[in-house]
């Protein structure tokens, strides 16, 4: 990944011209801006840049810039009109912290390290939490779990997690076909875990139960150590972020590796079943610095740090002017143009399913919302 990124900033270094010549820069961009802590590339860009995923190409001409993830609090950005437009780093004399991220790595954690997307199958064969001591119904810290299917050693630790959304597909041999596309179901938590062994909340869109299985996102809600082998084994729950209930899978608690750079830049083509399908962290819309599922994942050509602008349909509405009548919702239906919502950044990526941060924004972001080329 990093070979591919800095391949892909040297082609960048063709285009700094045309962007030095200021159609990329704000009206009101400031002409000095020292970094503080706290601040994230993507911010700082934002403040003199039109189109702040680019912020790559324009530092990379400064030579001094080895790296444009090396940025500190205390630099100084320098915006000068010497020959043009010119973006230049002044370092502090006494660099502190860490480098200033490209997005809030901090809030993301849970769903760099706590959340993945796998395989149904994988799931559902997956070592489970059949009880706990002294016959309770949960599992708090401090407590014995038993768990069947688990082949473990004394002193093994585990992640415990529980299933989130299943990822569904439709028409998908079929890119033509009008329903081709994924959705997200979310998974009926309330429910015991047992039931077949999760139940898909059905929202009434005609998608309960049909398509596609294209895999199932689980989230790591505690981790627990083996004291005895056996079957069931028996674990100690060492955290938790929720009560453990029967049902609950335990898995490796390695996940798979992440990024620790993101260079944003915009993708090659989009798919035109690229939607907003499920949210990670809110209930019926997002906003800016929170999670969302894209349809689109490593074998649609996704990776981390594509960059997308959002729309929102155009809501249908009836024409009462020309037909004439006093009678309102009488008129023909008519489609409005659909509206710009903001940008999302990919920072983890599946075969079928992306998340993506919404960076910015200018209306809550929905289920359904079609993604665009950033531009």
């Amino acid at each position: 990944m990093i070979k591919k990124s800095i391949g892909l900033l040297a082609g960048m270094l063709v285009t700094v011209a045309v962007y030095a010549a200021g159609a990329q820069l704000r009206a009101d961009h400031p002409d000095t801006y020292t970094v503080r802590r706290g601040d994230t590339l993507w911010d700082i860009s934002a403040k003199f840049l039109s189109k702040p995923w680019l912020w790559p190409e324009i530092w990379q001409a400064n030579p001094q810039v080895r790296n444009p993830h090396l940025i500190y609090p205390g630099d100084v950005l320098n915006l000068s009109f010497i020959n043009g437009p010119r973006l230049k780093l002044e370092p502090s004399a006494h660099r502190e912290g860490e480098a200033v991220p490209a997005i809030p790595l901090d809030q993301l954690r849970m769903f760099l390290k706590d959340m993945r997307v796998m395989d149904s199958n994988e799931v559902s064969a997956a070592p489970y939490v059949v009880g706990f001591e002294e016959a309770r119904l949960r599992g708090a810290v401090g407590q014995n779990l038993y768990v069947r299917g688990l082949k473990s050693a004394p002193g093994q630790r585990w992640a415990i997690v529980r299933p989130t959304h299943v990822y569904r597909g439709f028409e998908q041999d079929d890119p033509n076909d009008a329903e081709n596309g994924i959705v997200g179901h979310e998974l009926d938590t309330n429910v015991a875990m047992v039931r077949t062994p999760w139940a898909e909340d059905f929202r009434g869109d005609g998608h309960y139960g049909r398509g596609e299985d294209l895999g199932v996102e689980v989230s790591v809600i505690g981790t627990a150590e083996t004291l005895r082998e056996g079957d069931p084994s028996t674990l100690l729950l060492l955290d938790a972020t929720q009560e453990i209930r029967a049902g609950d899978r335990v898995l490796p608690l390695d996940g798979p590796a992440y990024d620790p750079y993101y260079y944003p830049h915009a993708p090659q083509s989009v798919p035109a079943n690229a939607r907003v399908i499920a949210f990670a962290d809110a209930m019926d819309a997002a906003g800016p610095r929170q999670v969302v599922a894209l349809s689109i994942g490593a074998k649609d050509g996704v990776d981390n740090g594509q960059t997308y602008a959002m729309f929102q349909p155009g809501e249908r509405i009836h024409d009462d002017v020309a037909s004439n009548s006093w009678s309102r919702g009488s008129g023909e239906k008519v489609t409005l143009p659909e509206e710009f919502v903001g940008h999302v950044m990919v920072f983890r990526t599946f075969d079928r399913v992306s998340y993506g941060l919404v960076m910015d924004g200018l209306r809550p972001v929905h289920r359904g919302d079609r993604l665009a080329m950033p531009e």
